[in-house]
């Protein structure tokens, strides 16, 4: 039955069902019914009435479970949020910058970091006025059980397709493509391709060997070394990529680049504008990361946000503007296939491999990131009433590692479905869901009537852009499918 929304006083909102039966949560037992949990090592309370103040009023209710000392600090908070945004993504920004031009590409990248950092703390403020204690309890708070359950199915589509894609490029940098336009890394070094340098068996041996024991942890602060190394690998990618940008401006090798969009292609037009629109799609795991900041409040949460959206610019920027001045109109909708090829400069194949092999270790601790929101997804929607469960635990990671596997060992290109949930799961969890929360409790903020008349413009503004931009993405990926079919 769908649960009724009404606040309990000026301060606070409670999510109370009709039939009075409460709803779980994933970290701990909580009846959302009267904004309690039950803990055994606690009696049953709120911290979260105690606090008038939205703005030092925590998300989550903790008692009995992390005490503050056992929180993350801000730093590993700040590289579990940008690892969560910087992905495969990165690879194709500068063929966005290749269409886009220069100035139109960059301001995108601007425009839509800040775009998502409003969602996010959209997300964070109303989670914590109904105490939603994951991206789906937040659904269900404006929109009801019925939208929860396809916001979680949108984090799995979502977050299983990235990590399969994921796998496909590891086994594609280490041992070629299926089509031989590429040489793997190990090919290369060996000189000949032999059975140890199958794609399937390479995949295999990096998901036992440091895949799973990544994603066995608990906590996603655990993950918090492998996120910063994975962020100081993307950085090395930039810091290369403009070093050699750099040294061929000197020299006088590159060429003048487009400044502004090329309207001879509408349907590139139409394809890399929900490339850009997903560039910092992370809400999926806001919730998880909030839940194990040390001293969490919504002020600090919003901290750790903007921290990360203004990393990822900078990394972003540099990333899609150093790739496309390298390589111009050649640059490829993955850049990473330009690092294939002779730069025209000395120690060419060194920093080819360099980049390539530093990405793929980058991607491999992205992996475990987007996987932890994936398993608890999964766990919220399979068991929503469930007390947690060591065995359900590993087994649930284990199941989703195998179907990961099999499903980047035995499909040979998913590039074309990836692209639609692109435009439509990506959308729905960073920009559609969030301004759905915000039209729907705007009015229960204790600002004054032209800052929630502001926020609600916002929120509708918001919506309308996901909606138009899903519209276009579909219909640039359909175009491309019959353009390649008469081809």
């Amino acid at each position: 039955m769908k649960p009724s929304l009404i606040p309990a006083s000026d301060s606070e909102l409670e999510l109370q069902s009709v039939d009075s039966r409460p709803t779980k949560s994933l970290f701990t037992s909580i009846d959302l019914s009267n904004g309690t949990q039950d803990h055994p090592s606690s009696p049953s309370s709120s911290k979260l009435a105690q606090h008038g103040d939205d703005d030092d009023r925590p998300l989550l209710d903790t008692t009995g479970r992390d005490s503050p000392q056992d929180g993350a600090g801000f730093g590993s908070a700040v590289f579990n949020l940008a690892t969560s945004i910087i992905g495969a993504g990165i690879m194709a920004l500068p063929a966005t910058m290749k269409v886009l031009g220069l100035v139109l590409g960059f301001l995108a990248i601007l425009i839509m970091g800040f775009i998502s950092e409003v969602s996010v703390e959209l997300l964070v403020v109303f989670s914590t006025r109904i105490k939603a204690w994951s991206y789906g309890e937040a659904v269900q708070g404006a929109c009801g059980p019925v939208a929860r359950k396809i916001s979680e199915i949108c984090i799995i589509v979502n977050n299983a397709g990235i990590l399969i894609v994921y796998l496909i490029i590891m086994g594609e940098v280490l041992s070629g493509s299926d089509t031989g336009d590429h040489e793997g890394f190990l090919n290369q070094i060996a000189g000949h391709k032999g059975w140890w340098s199958h794609r399937s068996l390479v995949i295999l041996l990096i998901l036992i060997i440091v895949l799973a024991p990544l994603c066995f942890l608990k906590r996603i602060d655990s993950l918090r070394f492998s996120s910063a190394l994975s962020v100081l690998l993307a950085i090395l990618f930039v810091v290369l990529s403009t070093g050699i940008a750099f040294v061929k401006l000197v020299m006088g090798d590159l060429a003048m680049p487009r400044l502004l969009p090329d309207s001879s292609s509408v349907i590139d037009l139409l394809v890399v504008i929900p490339i850009m629109t997903n560039a910092f799609i992370c809400h999926f795991n806001v919730h998880p990361i909030y839940y194990e900041l040390k001293d969490r409040t919504p002020s600090a949460m919003n901290k750790v946000g903007r921290a990360s959206t203004l990393l990822c610019i900078i990394v972003y920027s540099l990333t899609a503007i150093s790739g496309y001045l390298l390589f111009g109109d050649s640059t490829a909708s993955d850049v990473l296939t330009n690092f294939d090829k002779d730069l025209g400069m000395r120690y060419s194949s060194m920093l080819n491999a360099i980049i390539r092999v530093g990405y793929v270790l980058h991607i491999m601790l992205v992996f475990p990131v987007i996987h932890y929101s994936l398993r608890q997804t999964v766990e919220l929607l399979l068991f929503p009433d469930e007390a947690e469960s060591q065995s359900r635990f590993f087994g649930i990671t284990l199941v989703q590692l195998t179907l990961i596997y099999v499903g980047s060992a035995f499909i040979p290109n998913i590039w074309v479905a990836f692209q639609f949930t692109g435009a439509t799961t990506g959308l729905s969890l960073g920009f559609i869901f969030p301004a759905l929360v915000g039209i729907r409790w705007i009015k229960h903020l204790d600002i004054d009537f032209g800052n929630k008349k502001i926020i609600l413009i916002g929120c509708w503004a918001m919506l309308i852009m996901a909606v138009s931009v899903s519209i276009i993405g579909i219909s640039g990926n359909v175009l491309n499918l019959v353009k390649g079919f008469h081809n």
